[in-house]
């Protein structure tokens, strides 16, 4: 199993697949996610949980792509199952927040919100993203702690369980 160094998305990923699969895989880290994919298209490693930046061209020319580690399918990658389908539970996907300084007051925390959901629902940006191979998440600041709290939650008990430890 090729990733990107040590503790980071695709190697997390990867090994919250070897959890709940109980399947036994090598992790091979890489220096860079160009090296991953030489080596996977070179059979060297077998499978490499990639990010969709990476590997969104790359994965319609020169790879197959098996799964996505997303929670459900997406037009981004058409056909191809979300790894849930054939895994109950399984979800890793990477995402990015916008965050401010605790004591900013609540008026302003939640006039950012609405323009920030404001923006993800613009037809421009919505392409951009696309083309990036990324999905908006709008929603609540509220909302946005409940899935910091859950998702530190969930890797650290992978990363636990997967004797990550940084280099």
């Amino acid at each position: 199993m090729g990733s990107v160094g040590i503790g980071g998305n695709p190697h997390v990923a990867g090994e919250l697949f070897k959890i709940m699969s109980g399947i036994d895989m090598v992790h091979v880290p890489y220096r860079s996610a160009a090296a991953v994919l030489t080596d996977l298209i070179a059979r060297q490693v077998q499978v490499y949980f990639a990010s969709s930046l990476s590997s969104k061209d790359t994965s319609r020319t020169v790879m197959r792509a098996l799964a996505i580690t997303a929670a459900t399918r997406t037009d981004l990658v058409a056909g191809v199952p979300a790894l849930a389908e054939f895994l109950s539970g399984y979800e890793a996907s990477a995402w990015f927040g916008i965050g401010a300084p605790a004591n900013t007051p609540a008026e302003i925390i939640d006039k950012l919100n609405a323009e920030i959901n404001r923006a993800l629902a613009d037809p421009k940006i919505l392409a951009s993203l696309d083309r990036l191979g990324a999905m908006p998440m709008v929603g609540t600041p509220a909302g946005f702690g409940t899935l910091l709290a859950e998702e530190q939650d969930k890797w650290a008990k992978v990363i636990r369980a997967a004797n990550i430890k940084p280099e």
